[in-house]
């Protein structure tokens, strides 16, 4: 496969690892006044034992000098595992706290003069913004339920085993809870667990999964699957799937495919109702600065979310069967789902007749009513995401990214102590990248990382996971960033040596 040139590969070493290459980037950087949407944790924040944020100190002279450095803001790269506050966050919550208090059940109702959207409203008035961000249209999105909840939502509606096709297709690798999630469909069913087929790579040790052996997998049991489940970005590699070849490939075969979006969301452009995707689920806690545990999204496409009136059968003795009986009103057809009174008509919600009229589209699979407060912590989130583009979101993380991967192959040590195994080739990955450390390293590295203020997450036993958002990543970060972490390998294999020594002088 062609992979584009790193952009920073004519770049001399001294030019690159040099903090004002990084400040000149941050300078040229169109969307760098976005970082100022978001709170940004200082060293001093993560340090604190106490709750909310340490007071800010500035340096007064000698006794100010550790003071002034913990007041430096952290460097974050964690947005992969729990995105940052927006600062409009705090301001929409107030509203939302502010309507309760002085409204109370009318706040569901009532518009107010600079105000939030009445909750009976609020899951529509967020559909436009994320659509654009999923690339679909607003009817084939809504925001609800949590990510694995939203899976079985979307299973029990797409998972329809017969005798010939009952299998269901997953990556061997998945998070764990979209395995468990796919097997408990099967147990629903009264199919067997053998019928959940696992892609993995040809070489078992390898985290890359390639475009060819997913589409042979899926080939070979065609004729036996009823569903293939995939994620968008692999979240231990960071690989990022061809959604769109894998779709049309299972598609030929008349397979059903879903995909789980929790790691592509905010991270990538995606064209779900372009690309055909039958359904997808998210979080909105991760690039999309939600909020921990927050509620999360779903896209069914148009196709299915068709609601149309039945055509009656006409003769004599139809008419005659139907009159006078309630299956004279009208009958609706409509995709098999899990129903809710929120999944039903706003004008039929409240009149109790326990008739289910679907609303058309995704928003036809709500079960209850939403969280106002979730809702209006994603909406913060969302109104940061209308300021630009996910196109001109992509452009940063290909550069950042790149650059952040430059850097690391750039190291003072003959060997590197380490390894990226996220692909090099920017179409196959988002903007994480998963470094594999020599065995041994891990716990000393994340300590030293910590104590330096620098956020990113690990996967045992030897995989930190570093993800730049462009939303709120500067090159400044990454450069601080690998200076600490190459400095935190470098103690980390001395301690290695020197634990081993011990061991053979204790020996």
């Amino acid at each position: 496969m062609w992979k584009p040139q790193n952009p920073f590969a004519g770049i001399s070493q001294e030019e690159l690892c040099s903090e004002q290459f990084a400040r000149k980037e941050d300078e040229k950087d169109a969307l760098s006044k976005l970082r100022n949407e978001f709170i940004i944790p200082t060293k001093a924040d993560l340090k604190n034992k106490r709750y909310g944020l340490a007071p800010r100190v500035k340096d007064e002279g000698p006794n100010g000098t550790q003071a002034s450095q913990d007041s430096e803001q952290s460097v974050y790269l964690c947005g992969n595992s729990l995105g940052l506050q927006p600062r409009r966050t705090r301001e929409y919550i107030q509203k939302y706290l502010d309507t309760w208090a002085s409204k109370g059940v009318y706040g569901h109702f009532k518009n107010l003069q600079d105000g939030l959207p009445p909750w009976l409203h609020i899951d529509d008035a967020i559909k436009e913004q994320a659509a654009k961000v999923v690339g679909a249209l607003p009817s084939e999105v809504v925001v609800m339920e949590t990510l694995t909840a939203n899976l079985h939502l979307l299973m029990s509606s797409f998972y329809r085993p017969t005798k010939d096709r009952y299998k269901i297709i997953i990556e061997g690798k998945a998070f764990p809870s979209d395995h468990y999630a796919a097997l408990s469909q099967l147990a629903h069913h009264n199919v067997p667990p053998s019928a959940l087929i696992t892609i993995t790579p040809p070489p078992p040790d390898s985290p890359y999964l390639s475009t060819e052996n997913i589409l042979s997998i899926i080939s070979q049991h065609a004729a036996t699957t009823a569903l293939v489940l995939l994620p968008g970005i692999q979240f231990y590699s960071g690989q990022y799937f061809d959604i769109n070849l894998i779709t049309h490939h299972c598609h030929l075969h008349g397979i059903t495919i879903g995909w789980d979006l929790a790691h592509a969301v905010g991270n990538v452009p995606l064209k779900l109702h372009d690309w055909n995707v039958d359904f997808a689920a998210w979080c909105n806690y991760k690039y999309m600065n939600g909020g921990p545990g927050v509620i999360g999204g779903l896209f069914v496409h148009e196709n299915h979310g068709k609601v149309e009136v039945a055509i009656p059968d006409e003769g004599p003795e139809g008419l005659a069967d139907r009159k006078g009986s309630k299956e004279s009103e009208e009958q609706l057809v409509y995709r098999p789902r899990l129903s809710g009174w929120w999944g039903s008509g706003k004008e039929s919600r409240f009149r109790m007749d326990n008739v289910f009229a679907p609303i058309p589209g995704a928003s036809g699979w709500q079960l209850s009513n939403p969280s106002a407060l979730d809702m209006t912590s994603v909406m913060a989130s969302l109104d940061v995401f209308s300021l630009t583009t996910m196109e001109k979101l992509r452009e940063k993380s290909l550069r950042l990214t790149a650059y952040l991967e430059a850097r690391l192959l750039q190291s003072p040590e003959e060997k590197l102590p380490y390894r990226i195994i996220t692909p090099s080739n920017p179409s196959e990955r988002g903007a994480q990248l998963s470094v594999l450390l020599d065995p041994g390293l891990l716990d000393s590295v994340m300590e030293i990382l910590e104590e330096e203020g620098v956020v990113v997450d690990e996967r045992r036993p030897d995989v930190i996971r570093v993800a730049p958002a462009p939303l709120y990543n500067s090159y400044l970060d990454v450069n601080k960033f690998v200076k600490v972490f190459q400095e935190a390998c470098r103690v980390a294999i001395e301690r290695v040596k020197a634990k081993g020594e011990q061991n053979g002088e204790a020996a």
